[in-house]
């Protein structure tokens, strides 16, 4: 049929997905839209970001004059009350009757809402459009305790929201006995619910709501096995109902439990009426998530128009990042022994847990779940989707290797097939990024997503789509140039040097003038962290702040409960014992729990946002000053006795640690760095695994760099021998400032020497030889820094502006957070785990 008439029910992302589709095939076609919401389609994978400041029009899939300048008809606030099949019409409520030649269902689905008796209570709502949005925002400012009934994805995200919107108690009520049950196992579950714990978030498990209590409002809810909560606020996010009404209205066969059917063509039991999305039933099955929606889209669009596509399913396989936390399911996730063979890592420190399911005769990866760390997502799926061999040692899949280099064994993005998709929302392959990158296209990651457009979806995809594209130019002998985001066209090298030439002091600045847009969370604490490793200033002033990592905002590491932890600098380990009583005064009048560290410091833990300043005050009277335990630099320089009190010490080694604590104080870099002075070869500062180390000889100090006592222990590689103090200090500037220049965000220094060309032969050409005769200008850098230092816990307490950030209630300064709670142990308190 030459240009049918097309009329699409449903103006969703999967709607307009479908209309993309057709007008990119065969742009004469005749398309009326129908949207019941009363706004153009928008992105609701990205929905809870309305509350971090995103507009409505920001979230918009396309520009106002999209529709018409692609010749669609669009009605918004419309809805469609009547199908007739016999005369291919359809009416709607604006009072007129419409034609179609093709008529197609993407009506998407609705929240479920469970038949609770007092669901209809002011202050219950469902979590699923912008107007819900908008209604959850205007009564959460009247409300201080809230719940979400849902402990899936939407359920996860819309407790976001509301932490988003500073209720000070959120619940999340689950039915399963986990968490997530769909995507991730019982321990994955436990290790996000630990999680979610210290973000304040209370979970509960295996409950039934049979009442929502109240009279008018909600005050509570009530569960099956007789216990209740006290809430002031409900958000029911408990899974998706297929909108199918219309289509059972006519006589479209509707699945037993919802759902439009329909077959690989996406074609109901009416020749000219098809079904999209997450209304559509294809084999037993909804999609509830984008990706198989698009496909969808592309398989209808496709054969409309004289194609052969068919749909035969979709992999579920998902990766998010809920609440800050990875969370991310591949392959088959839940098959368990004896049906292959599991491998597990668990980090309980760290949050993190990992497991791939492999099959048992150990060739292939067949599924897995990543919670907390989630970097190999991409290369994981890519391996079990395209059934890779894998090497002898699966396991270095999720450990990585350990030979001290980054990176996963058993599939590299070099070896994937051309057919292996690598968008799934835009069903773009390896050989479609590869081949627009070859023949000159692309060659830049906003070229690639406008060409093929991968990564303009869920934008999961992106690493290994700029991995590709990078591969690709590699390979034709092109320089790559490494940019930070898409708001930046720099690297981070680049972009350093930059701001040096301009003398740009803020992120608002830096933006402004190098960059575009608004800026992401990836390049604005890369930025400010450029900023504080340049010019040493407080990096709260300046409109500074917003940009931050959570612990620099707060000059303080946020601890497990919502707590904050203290810990003054104690240079070298060594301290009088004046300074001593007054840090057990401190932990007694504030009752913080204390601990001496490894790195002979003494932590104070457990502290209200609020007492913050008038800790720190306390502390820098009596000559204490930031230990700087929440920043991306220098942590502590440990040491031992040395020729002081040990009868094998062949110099003071309490001195010079002490002197070079004091010199790289408050100096920011990539991430951060420790230090250690041992004062002879015995070795009792540990200092070949630190970032630098110093090792007394009987001719002066050995020089060792880049070792790492972290998740991939990597000893220091011996630099330069028997060193003079000043020329050993000498080379520690070079040194410090080399990496501060050229790593990348989020590097420690191993990391940093094993992607180096060259290795240690190169780091000490240009450090000790001065190869790139850079060494003078780098000392000089380096003076300015040590020059600009002040204690930021100092100018926190003494700047009002400052100050006042150290609150937790904005209208109650004083009132501390009433859901933090401690119990004892050992003599001491410590956070509660969440019940």
């Amino acid at each position: 049929m030459k240009n049918p008439k097309i009329i699409v029910i449903g103006n969703g992302m999967v709607g307009y997905k479908f209309c993309e589709k057709i007008k990119s095939k065969s742009p004469a076609s005749h398309l009326i839209v129908f949207g019941e919401e009363p706004r153009r389609a928008y992105d609701r994978v990205h929905l809870s970001e309305y509350f971090n400041g995103k507009t409505a029009e920001d979230l918009s899939l396309s520009t106002e004059n999209w529709y018409q300048e692609n010749n669609i008809e669009l009605f918004l606030n419309t809805r469609v009350t009547k199908i007739d099949r016999f005369d291919k019409t359809v009416s709607a409520s604006n009072g007129l009757d419409y034609p179609y030649d093709i008529l197609v269902f993407a009506t998407g689905s609705g929240a479920f809402v469970p038949s609770i008796p007092g669901i209809e209570k002011e202050g219950v709502f469902v979590y699923r459009t912008l107007e819900d949005l908008d209604l959850i925002r205007d009564y959460a400012k009247t409300a201080n305790t809230a719940a979400v009934i849902g402990g899936g994805l939407l359920g996860l995200e819309a407790a976001k929201a509301l932490i988003d919107l500073g209720i000070k108690e959120t619940s999340i009520v689950e039915f399963a006995p986990r968490l997530m049950p769909r995507q991730i196992d019982a321990a994955g579950s436990e290790m996000l619910k630990s999680k979610l714990g210290e973000l304040r978030l209370k979970i509960h498990l295996n409950k039934n709501t049979t009442s929502i209590d109240g009279a008018e409002h909600i005050t509570g809810l009530t569960f099956s096995d007789n216990t209740s909560i006290q809430i002031d606020m409900l958000v029911i996010s408990a899974g998706i109902k297929p909108k199918d009404e219309l289509a059972k209205a006519c006589g479209i066969d509707i699945g037993a439990r919802g759902g439009i059917i329909v077959d690989k063509n996406m074609q109901t039991n009416d020749p000219s009426i098809f079904a999209i999305g997450e209304c559509a039933l294809y084999e037993g099955m909804i999609y509830g998530l984008i990706a198989p929606g698009y496909e969808m889209a592309e398989v209808l669009a496709s054969n409309l128009l004289d194609g052969k596509k068919a749909f035969t399913g979709f992999d579920m396989s998902t990766k998010l990042k809920l609440i800050g936390i990875d969370v991310a399911s591949f392959g088959d996730n839940f098959i368990t022994e004896p049906d292959c063979r599991t491998i597990t890592f668990e980090n309980k420190h760290k949050g993190i847990y990992k497991r791939i399911n492999i099959s048992n005769d150990g060739q292939y990866l067949l599924g897995g779940i990543l919670i907390g760390d989630a970097t190999a997502y991409n290369l994981l799926l890519q391996t079990s989707n395209n059934k890779m061999i894998l090497s002898e040692n699966p396991e270095d899949l999720i450990l990585g290797n350990r030979d001290g280099n980054e990176g996963s064994s058993g599939a590299a993005i070099t070896n994937l097939p051309d057919t292996a998709l690598i968008c799934s929302c835009e069903g773009v392959t390896k050989g479609d990024i590869c081949s627009v990158v070859a023949d000159g296209s692309c060659e830049n990651i906003d070229d690639l997503k406008t060409c093929t457009k991968a990564g303009t979806g869920c934008g999961g995809c992106l690493p290994m789509v700029k991995d590709l594209m990078n591969d690709t130019l590699k390979s034709q002998g092109k320089y790559i140039r490494n940019v930070i985001c898409e708001h930046f066209n720099y690297s981070r090298q680049e972009l350093f040097d930059l701001i040096h030439i301009h003398e740009l002091k803020s992120y608002d600045a830096v933006l402004d003038t190098l960059g575009k847009n608004d800026g992401c969370e990836v390049c604005k604490p890369l930025v400010s962290s450029l900023l504080a490793s340049l010019w040493n200033e407080m990096i709260l002033k300046k409109g500074n702040d917003v940009a931050q990592d959570s612990n620099d905002r707060f000059l303080a590491n946020i601890q497990k409960g919502g707590s904050y932890s203290v810990v003054p600098r104690i240079p070298g380990g060594e301290i009088t014992p004046e300074k001593l009583i007054v840090i057990g005064e401190v932990g007694k009048k504030y009752n913080l729990y204390t601990k001496i560290t490894g790195g002979q410091r003494i932590d104070l833990f457990g502290a209200h946002l609020n007492d913050l300043p008038f800790i720190w005050e306390e502390l820098i009277a009596a000559g204490f000053e930031s230990g700087h335990a929440y920043g991306k630099g220098l942590r502590t320089v440990k040491s031992c006795v040395g020729s002081t009190w040990c009868r094998f010490g062949l110099h003071d080694s309490v001195s010079f640690a002490i002197r070079i604590e004091e010199r790289y104080r408050g100096i920011r870099a990539p991430h951060k760095f420790k230090s250690a002075v041992s004062g002879c070869i015995r070795e009792c500062a540990e200092a070949q695994s630190k970032d630098f180390g110093i090792i007394a000889t009987e001719k002066g100090w050995n020089l060792y760099v880049c070792g790492n006592g972290g998740s991939k222990p990597q000893h220091a590689i011996l630099l330069a021998t028997d060193l003079d103090s000043d020329t050993c200090i000498k080379y520690i500037d070079r040194f410090l400032m080399f990496y501060i220049r050229t790593a990348d965000p989020l590097t420690r220094t191993a990391t940093w020497l094993n992607k180096m060309e060259g290795g240690i032969d190169y780091l000490r050409n240009v450090v000790v030889n001065d190869s790139l005769a850079m060494g003078v200008i780098w000392e000089q850098e380096m003076e300015k820094l040590i020059s600009s230092y002040q204690c930021e816990w100092k100018e926190a307490v003494e700047n009002p502006s400052i100050r006042r950030r150290f609150s937790h209630f904005v209208n109650a300064p004083e009132e501390k957070d009433p859901t933090i709670e401690f119990v004892e142990m050992r003599g001491q308190k410590r956070t509660t785990e969440w019940k």
